[in-house]
């Protein structure tokens, strides 16, 4: 009867344990947004920008198409902001996941346009 309520109660904190990381607003979404942000300003994206993009990104993609992401960042002899449209162009080609990429645009848009609204 003991080791049946410890299974119990282990079932219990388990289960509210990924109850709570795994929820909307969880834990792990939190920790998600949070990277994706701290990605964001290390690519000197604007601190107030990478804020409204990252709990953005975090909710729109998924693990693997935040990381296919990555490949967008500066390979060696590269500038850490694309100084050319060309240059951005090949980073994007390195992502190879279509709704990513626009993903991020759209965020991007989204998030320029309510910081511009912001300071009407």
């Amino acid at each position: 009867m003991l080791r049946g309520l410890f299974i119990l109660g282990l079932a219990i904190v388990l289960g509210g344990g990924a109850y709570f990381a795994l929820r909307d607003d969880g834990l792990l979404e939190l920790v998600t947004a949070a990277r994706v942000e701290q990605a964001l300003l290390d690519n000197r994206v604007p601190a107030p920008m990478a804020a409204c993009m990252g709990p953005r990104l975090a909710d729109r993609l998924s693990i693997s198409q935040l990381r296919a992401l990555e490949r967008a960042k500066p390979q060696a002899g590269e500038s850490t902001i694309p100084l050319s449209t060309g240059e951005a162009m090949a980073r994007l080609r390195r992502v190879d996941d279509r709704e990513a990429v626009e993903q991020v645009v759209l965020v991007a848009g989204g998030c320029g346009f309510d910081m511009m609204l912001k300071r009407l």
